[in-house]
């Protein structure tokens, strides 16, 4: 008997409706939901293999616990005791900041990764906190933070409406967006060529985005920062600059003028191998377009001026008057989004309020870099104890961070290592307890973080889609007990973290003048909320307090938990907004312009006006069925394209001596590896390209199907030096590499002979 059932797709940052077909408790197929109000059926490869992903055998059904060396089956009880025992006395004898907390990229795709992790880390006090944004985008967040006083507040493009869209270093078509929550961007950037927009592409390989766009430039790697402040500069230089409707929110103008004079269009193309009039005319169709954005992702992330090339994107969206207006670049406003305050001055953003124990990276976002994470556990100094326990929650930073074999090796050292994790992958390993989270199809759903990002106002909430089975427990839980673990409150029931959250959240909010509840009491409040569980009690509060909330019957007509369950294709609440001047939280209450710690950094960027490579840089690239290093376990989701190979310029593979399909050694500074060559003019000559996330090859994992194909891991190439100073990313692009071919050994004649036998029995 089958029946069909809702989800929203938790596979990538596109957030899409989907359909499932469900035959005794297995999920069997999956389709686009058409009535979804923000997908309207769109779906791609990964949400099509949902079922796969779901039902995937090798996904761990019960908790692991270390004994005698070896991690054995448990019961949950068994496992959470363990976890008990084991970080507690760390913190009771090495302080708080000897725990170190990671989380992966999945926490932002489920509702206990967003829900949770916060409690967690400010019930724990530990400052050694690292997540998957410091190899990705803590760029954006810092350049945010230092804009408009709030790390959280991104502009995205206005997709749907804008007439000249540029995009740095993104490849949309391949990872349905980022930082940007848009459902069917490919469709998206075809009705903007449809109705006679334009489509600029900068990136150093001709991606299938590239492929569409109206002009695509190969910039050199690394360069972005250089190109768009050459751009800001002729905006300045032949009086384009129009800040329209935003001057009033505006301050700096003049200074950034002023800072950016040396980065003429002429002192830039050398470094960037772009010509200076292309570099001109970019700027001035920018200018001149009826509405346009300016949108960079991972590859203007993760380079030596993440954060400049980040600040720089919002320059030139200011400058032309394009950021908060139709068409541009808008801050969107979820529905769980807090209570808006009356514009005016905040406290503005703070970077280094503390900073790295051992190379004393300075904080940012409250996180110091991945990065460091190895140094942290395996160097002693003065200045403190090291990361002695570690809690991973849907981690895998032995693949996702460089040197991978340095810090494989610090996380065996660790006295203690919790993993929250489906798999036993190259990090959770190394575990004393593995706790597994069901399966999506067994989840609720709703997306905290990427509604923040999203191209569209609107709200949608998913129950399971089936129900647990009676010895799995849900990852709400999971992540409820595991408070309740590391905070000294084993044993209580998982409710009161639920409980006590709502209590501190109403008990503020009835104290804020602008709340819709000031003056209430919140015991009251708090009686009113609706839910099954604890999670959907504080996603009613959410609601409720949000900007479209009902206010707990202060504006009947508002949104709440009760009503988005009778919508179960959700609501939309219409096209993004302006919003300025609401969403500043500088000091000044304005766009801070030109922050003094991006003024700093600026020197350093103009010595890279003289900065050439003297040979091959290597960047990354992502492929349309894979998210990072989750999905290569899925038979329906590798082979074909899918594959970890390096891609080279014919040129370059003639001078090399490389041939297509053959292999070759990539060497860079934190060490080597040996991949396929892949020859094509798809990348400029002087760069090569590896996919992220692979090298499934390490013993003691269950990742079957992955280790049949393991590929390589690209991040091993680098040793965790480079990083972007002003936010700790790490520098995964444009950075040197040799590239070898692999010389074929002397074939003896009993290899001769065995080649034979195996061909013939093949």
């Amino acid at each position: 008997m089958s029946r069909t059932a809702l989800r929203i797709c938790p596979l990538c940052e596109a957030t899409c409706g989907l359909t499932l077909t469900i035959e005794d408790a297995r999920v069997t197929g999956a389709r686009g939901d058409r009535e979804d109000v923000f997908s309207k059926g769109f779906i791609c490869p990964k949400g099509a293999s949902f079922g796969a992903v779901d039902g995937d055998p090798d996904r761990l059904r019960a908790p692991l616990v270390r004994r005698d060396g070896e991690l054995r089956e448990a019961t949950w009880e068994e496992a959470f005791d363990a976890v008990a025992a084991g970080i507690r006395p760390v913190v009771e004898r090495y302080g708080p900041h000897s725990v170190g907390v990671v989380l992966g990229n999945p926490n932002v795709h489920t509702m206990a990764g967003a829900l949770y992790p916060p409690v967690l880390i400010a019930g724990l006090g530990t400052r050694s906190l690292f997540t998957a944004s410091t190899v990705d985008q803590m760029p954006k967040h810092v350049s945010s933070g230092l804009l408009f006083g709030d790390a959280n507040a991104i502009p995205v493009p206005d997709l749907d409406h804008t007439s000249h869209l540029l995009l740095i270093g993104a490849n949309p078509l391949e990872s349905n967006g980022s930082l940007c929550t848009a459902p069917d961007f490919p469709g998206k950037l075809k009705a903007l060529k449809a109705r006679g927009g334009t489509l600029t592409v900068i990136d150093p390989r001709r991606t299938r985005t590239a492929r569409l766009a109206d002009r695509h430039l190969a910039i050199r790697p690394g360069t972005d920062a250089l190109l768009l402040a050459a751009m800001a500069t002729v905006l300045f230089e032949e009086g384009l600059v129009d800040l329209g409707h935003l001057a009033p929110h505006v301050q700096g103008v003049d200074e950034v003028r002023d800072a950016l004079r040396e980065f003429t269009p002429e002192a830039a193309a050398p470094a960037c191998d772009v010509e200076a009039g292309v570099i001109r005319t970019l700027a001035r169709e920018l200018a001149a377009a009826e509405s346009a954005a300016v949108y960079a992702r991972i590859g203007s992330c993760t380079v030596p001026h993440g954060t400049l090339a980040s600040w720089l994107v919002d320059v030139l969206n200011i400058l032309t008057g394009n950021l908060d207006r139709p068409g541009g670049a808008l801050f969107p406003q979820a529905a769980t989004d807090r209570t808006p305050r009356p514009a005016g001055p905040g406290h503005g953003f703070a970077l280094g309020r503390w900073h790295s124990r051992v190379s004393r990276h300075p904080e940012a976002k409250g996180e110091l870099p991945i990065s460091a994470l190895a140094e942290e556990i395996d160097t002693v100094t003065e200045e403190g104890e090291p990361v002695r326990a570690l809690i991973a929650v849907a981690a895998n930073p032995v693949l996702s961070v460089p040197d991978g074999d340095r810090l494989d090796k610090a996380l065996a050292s660790l006295d203690f290592m919790v993993s929250v994790d489906p798999y036993l992958n190259e990090t959770s390993r190394h575990a004393h307890v593995v706790l597994p989270p069901p399966p999506p199809s067994r989840s609720p759903h709703h997306d905290f973080a990427f509604n923040t990002l999203a191209v569209r106002h609107q709200v949608r909430y998913t129950r399971p889609a089936i129900p647990l089975e009676p010895d799995r427990m849900a990852e709400t839980e999971i992540m409820a007990r595991l408070v309740l673990a590391v905070t000294g409150m084993h044993g209580a029931d998982p409710s009161a973290v639920d409980d006590l959250v709502i209590g501190q959240t109403l008990g503020k909010a009835v104290k804020e003048a602008h709340s819709p509840v000031h003056g209430r009491d919140p015991r009251e409040l708090a009686g009113l909320l609706t839910g099954e569980t604890g999670p959907e009690k504080r996603l009613d509060l959410m609601l409720r307090l949000g900007p479209y909330g009902d206010g707990f019957g202060a504006r009947p007509d508002g949104l709440t938990l009760e009503k988005l369950l009778a919508h179960p294709h959700g609501i939309d609440l219409g096209p993004l907004r302006p919003r300025l001047p609401q969403p500043l939280k500088t000091v000044s209450g304005k766009v801070e312009l030109l922050p003094e710690p991006i003024a700093g950094d600026l020197p350093r960027l103009r010595q890279a006006l003289a900065e050439r490579p003297a040979g091959l840089v290597l960047v990354g690239r992502r492929h349309l069925r894979s998210n990072n290093s989750w999905m290569h376990n899925v038979p329906a989701l590798t082979g074909g394209t899918n594959r970890c190979t390096l891609h080279l310029n014919p040129a370059d593979a003639e001078r090399l001596g490389v041939r297509d399909g053959a292999p070759v050694r990539v060497k860079g500074a934190g060490g080597e590896v040996t991949a396929p060559a892949e020859v094509t003019d798809a990348v400029r000559p002087g760069v090569v390209s590896l996919p992220h996330g692979w090298g499934h090859n390490r013993p003691g994992t269950r990742l079957s199907h992955a280790a049949t194909d393991p590929g390589v891991n690209v991040n091993q190439l680098l040793d965790g030096s480079l990083l972007d100073p002003l936010s700790g990313n790490a520098v995964l692009n444009g950075v040197p590499v040799e590239v070898a071919p692999v010389a074929a050994p002397e074939a003896s004649p009993l290899a001769e002979n065995v080649g034979a036998v195996s061909s013939a029995k093949l």
